[in-house]
């Protein structure tokens, strides 16, 4: 059972490493939390067989380090919007060629039956 939720530790803590470096990283913040109960559980474990490993001890430290990063890139880095006048301009164009294409057409011609 110590064996088992070590491993959990482990894997979680480092999916929320790898996860807190890319640009979704406040889906890091999941298995961080997964990681912290998931070793002190392994902790807990191990400490009431008597014996603490290194491991659990590292899995925190990653899981620290993964909320530290999401963290920081929550705080300091800021979304921002591309140049959207070529995006209006571009708009623009199109419903003006779109307007011509429609003027150019004869309805006239188009007999409806009734």
């Amino acid at each position: 059972m110590k064996q088992l939720f070590t491993i959990l530790a482990l894997i979680t803590a480092i999916l929320a490493l790898i996860l807190s470096v890319l640009p979704v990283s406040n889906l890091a913040i999941f298995p961080a939390a997964l990681a912290l109960i998931f070793g002190l559980i392994a902790f807990y474990l191990s400490k009431k067989a008597g014996e603490v490993k290194k491991i659990i001890q590292f899995s925190f430290l990653l899981t620290i380090m993964a909320l530290a990063v999401t963290t920081y890139k929550a705080i300091f880095n800021t979304t921002e919007v591309g140049n959207t006048e070529t995006l209006v301009e571009k708009e623009e164009t199109s419903k003006e060629e779109a307007i011509e294409e429609l003027e150019e057409l004869n309805l006239e011609e188009i007999e409806l039956d009734e």
